[in-house]
Order: C-alpha cells, then structure tokens, then sequence
C-alpha cells in the first residue's frame, strides 16, 4: 500500500534534476504544467493533456493553501493528485 509519506519522497526529474516530489515548490510545478501543455500536439502526444492538467491543478491547490511546497499540503490531497500527475501509477504501485 502506497502511504503519503513513500508519495512525497518518490523522486521526479524537474529543472534538471531529481527531486523528491515533496520538495516540489508551486513555481516548479507551474513550470512542469507549461512544459506538458506545450508538448500536446496531435495523435499520442494527446495522452499528456490531463497529466499537464494534473499539474495546473496542483499548482492551484497550493496557492489555494497557501503552502510553499507539496509537502505542506494535506496528505489526503497529496494521495489524490499523485495518481493524476503520474507520482505513482494510476494503478497505485510502480510494479
């Protein structure tokens, strides 16, 4: 079973590096919702729009609570999202 705690420190590559998701801040994830949103052309690149959406959510309900990072949020919202932004599989595990 996935716990919020294995969610906020599972790494994810952005601005060049491998953070733990946790430590993503709503600038970052901003930019990671940009970046998805460009890259939606036609044909399969189609699948990323709700990933990119994903993002603009989070981002939004960080701002809305007013945290810095993904930590500060409340783990049930974490738990929600992290299926949606691809943190963990729709599924619930990486296996």
């Amino acid at each position: 079973m996935t716990t919020a705690s294995t969610v906020l420190a599972t790494t994810v590559y952005i601005d060049g590096a491998n953070r733990p998701f946790g430590e993503i801040t709503v600038a970052q994830a901003r930019a990671r919702a940009d970046e998805l949103r460009a890259a939606i052309g036609f044909g399969p690149t189609v699948r990323v729009m709700p990933v990119a959406q994903a993002w603009r959510e989070l981002m939004m309900v960080m701002e809305r609570a007013g945290v810095e990072t993904v930590a500060q949020l409340d783990p049930a919202a974490v738990m929600e999202l992290a299926p949606k932004l691809w943190i963990v599989p729709p599924g619930g595990t990486l296996l």
